[in-house]
């Protein structure tokens, strides 16, 4: 049986992610930052759920706690993220953006990969077959965003995309670090969530996809790569 971890799965691309898991056979953990909402979540899928704040320690260590007594973890799927939108729902240009802004979007998006893998890693290593997945963005591509007439090249945001690249980076240099593990960056695609006000023009079914995947790679499977579903991105 394999045991999975999905934080910010109570809702959007983590909910799906895990009840396809769970379809295909996967013990899955809810992560939620808000215990409620985890719950019903839970319900609902069938799963097991785990109150987990990315960005708080003390939380992580409990949520990483918890789950080693329930057995340990084969799968770890790091979806919590945030965009960091105005109040009127528009994206934060780079005139706006603030250290604070940074430091706001960074302790989710970056800081809450490495407090999380971290605290999982002994979990981890103890698995026969360790698979980390890390949510990225195509906006963490530096080929895509430097290339004039893409979508990607008109995204007006400055945080987002730097976050989105830091965690590709993280991403490789987990994975050289750890050879045993499964260790990857995947990107959705630009999916309709709470995280972009739903403008996204794909569904959480085809966003989940590439996430779903590569959750299920197996020890010969690729490793520090970067992937959408149509197959490797350019860094």
């Amino acid at each position: 049986m394999t045991t999975t971890l999905i934080t910010g799965a109570n809702k959007g691309l983590g909910f799906e992610t895990a009840r396809r898991l769970i379809a295909a056979g996967h013990t899955v953990y809810i992560g939620s930052r808000d215990a409620e909402r985890g719950r019903l979540a839970a319900e609902r899928l069938g799963a097991r759920t785990v109150l987990i704040d990315v960005t708080d320690d003390a939380s992580v260590a409990a949520a990483a706690k918890a789950i080693e007594a329930d057995g340990g973890l084969d799968v770890l799927v790091n979806n919590a993220g945030i965009e960091g939108r105005t109040r009127d729902g528009g994206v934060i240009g780079a005139a706006e953006v603030t250290g604070d802004v940074m430091r706001h979007l960074f302790d989710t998006n970056v800081f809450g990969v490495v407090r999380v893998t971290h605290a999982f890693l002994p979990l981890l290593q103890r698995s026969a077959a360790p698979v980390v997945v890390n949510v990225s963005s195509g906006l963490g591509s530096m080929a895509r965003v430097t290339a004039p007439g893409t979508p990607t090249y008109a995204y007006p945001g400055l945080a987002y995309p730097a976050s989105k690249v830091a965690v590709n980076m993280i991403t490789v240099q987990y994975a050289k670090a750890f050879p045993g593990m499964r260790i990857n960056a995947v990107e959705p695609g630009y999916t309709a969530t709470d995280l972009n006000g739903h403008t996204g023009t794909q569904t959480v079914e085809e966003g989940a996809e590439i996430i779903v995947r590569m959750a299920q790679v197996g020890p010969d499977g690729p490793t520090g790569g970067y992937f959408d579903a149509a197959g490797t991105l350019p860094w």
